[in-house]
């Protein structure tokens, strides 16, 4: 009785696990990014993508829109250049339950068990930031979540990774 109290929590728990992005940032402490206000996409970086380019067109819209709530423009002759680079994997989750085996207790026998696995694609986006004057890559952000093959919400997901990857341009932004 008690478990079926706890199942829809931990169900609460898992589907809330599966729809986060986990993020992180790292940069060159010695750069003023204050000095940036324009940026362009670094072309050869965004073409090496493997991915489609409808996918790139959602990636580089959703950039496009955080990058100008962040009060920076396109320009043809930028301070900044932008490329990103994507990994995709499977996760494997592994469930166990029950078996049989022998414990120190008064208490002892076997149990039938089962073991489920199921996979779920995983993709990182990595979203560089170079100086355009030295190309020196000045941050990097990095954005790990699950996929999704439905046309309906991947705009949605990718918007999501991009705005969680970039509040952490500049450094600092995001703490308050």
């Amino acid at each position: 009785m008690k478990t079926t109290k706890f199942l829809p929590i931990l169900l609460l728990f898992v589907l809330a696990s599966c729809s986060s992005v986990s993020v992180n940032s790292d940069y060159d402490k010695k750069v003023d990014f204050t000095q940036f206000k324009t940026y362009a996409y670094l072309k050869n970086g965004v073409d090496k993508v493997q991915i489609s380019d409808l996918d790139k067109k959602r990636i580089l819209r959703s950039i496009d829109e955080v990058m100008a709530t962040k009060g920076l423009t396109k320009s043809e002759s930028p301070d900044m250049l932008v490329s990103i680079f994507t990994k995709e994997s499977e996760r494997l989750d592994v469930y166990n339950q029950g078996g049989f085996g022998w414990n120190w207790s008064p208490y002892w026998g076997m149990g039938i068990g089962y073991t489920n696995v199921s996979s779920t694609p995983e993709g990182t986006l990595y979203i560089d930031l170079i100086d355009a004057k030295s190309k020196e890559l000045i941050w990097q952000g990095e954005g790990t979540g699950y996929l999704t093959k439905d046309r309906e919400k991947k705009d949605e997901r990718i918007k999501e990774f991009v705005a969680k990857i970039l509040t952490q341009y500049p450094p600092g932004s995001n703490k308050k």
